[in-house]
């Protein structure tokens, strides 16, 4: 059975300035322009299935890409598993097309860098069937729990890299603090941790009493739209993708899960940093209402691994992966998820 420490060799390459030190904790800018690419990519066309797992009576709707489909006796490809986040299911959160704008699936990106790419509508959303539940981050770690056994029989893989966005990375987060062995390395996107002095978690406390009326709520086109202007730099996005993310969702209905909504109004902190074992990258938008970098560095210093990056992503708000400048954390993931491991001293 394959390493799953085994990681496509980097050759990626960008200048980078450092620009801020908090109490040594080592934060870093990325400036300039890059092309996110590997050294090692594997040669085809990208090939993609989807598969079910079942949590209880509940059916999830799990979707793989990768270059090329997979051959008897092949190694093991490394496998990158990536949570949604509150309002988009997965696939238009991570492999989104919009015509004639370049690439926003960033299961493209990942899998021509010679990764096994995963996602999964949560409970609730999507293709997934619904327990009629809130989908809240509790739920969304049973989620995961369900799908690996799917994941490491198809891969071959036991130890899986995990990208999540938003409360994606919060689920992300608690599925490695609760089941730190299938965890390889964590990359969390737009992160909140307490969510004290960030703008958005502000305003959904202010609407806590309606989250808690009902297990779903609105989640119409002009929601979608509110996305790309609720952290005040809309310039950051193409306007083309929210029209391209309502026509992907609009077949799933107008209302979504609430659950994650109320646990980063009334029950943050949900993950203890100094549960998660594995290496960890956070990466925060310059101008993500999220969140604030006092915030993401009070978990980040009590991140027990002693490989960890904080990264600030410059010209980009909360939804980072549909911005202009989502090369930005192309690179930074893909760099992060590459990295060798480090030689005992």
């Amino acid at each position: 059975m394959s390493n799953a420490n085994q990681q496509p060799k980097s050759g990626l390459s960008m200048p980078r300035r450092a620009v801020l030190k908090a109490a040594g904790l080592g934060a870093t800018l990325l400036s300039g322009v890059v092309t996110a690419a590997a050294a090692t990519e594997p040669a085809g066309d990208i090939w993609s299935v989807e598969y079910w797992a079942n949590k209880g009576n509940v059916k999830l709707n799990l979707w793989r890409k990768r270059v090329g489909a997979p051959r008897a006796g092949e190694a093991a490809r490394p496998v990158v598993f990536m949570v949604h986040g509150s309002s988009n299911s997965a696939r238009s959160s991570y492999d989104l097309s919009v015509p004639g704008k370049g690439e926003y699936s960033f299961m493209n990106v990942l899998a021509r860098a010679g990764y096994d790419v995963w996602t999964m509508d949560h409970d609730g959303y999507g293709l997934s069937g619904s327990s009629g539940n809130s989908s809240d981050i509790a739920s969304g770690v049973e989620d995961l729990k369900a799908a690996m056994p799917v994941v490491m029989k198809e891969t071959g893989q036991q130890k899986v890299n995990f990208y999540g966005t938003s409360s994606g990375g919060i689920r992300a987060a608690a599925f490695a603090q609760a089941v730190p062995e299938r965890v390889n390395r964590l990359a969390l996107s737009a992160f909140t941790y307490k969510g004290d002095g960030a703008e958005e978690i502000g305003r959904r406390r202010k609407n806590l009493d309606a989250l808690r009326a009902n297990p779903r709520r609105k989640r119409d086109a002009a929601m979608i739209r509110s996305i790309f202007s609720r952290d005040g730099f809309p310039q950051g996005y193409d306007p083309a993708v929210a029209e391209a993310i309502i026509d992907a969702e609009k077949n799933f209905g107008d209302t979504i899960p609430s659950g994650t909504y109320v646990d980063m109004a009334a029950n943050l902190p949900i993950v203890d940093p100094k549960k998660i074992m594995s290496p960890v990258l956070m990466l925060r938008g310059e101008f993500d209402g999220n969140s604030t970098n006092s915030d993401l560095l009070d978990f980040y210093g009590q991140l027990q691994n002693g490989e960890r990056q904080f990264v600030i992503l410059p010209k980009t708000a909360h939804a980072v992966g549909y911005g202009v400048n989502r090369h930005l954390l192309f690179y930074a993931v893909q760099t992060f998820f590459a990295a060798p491991d480090p030689v005992a001293a």
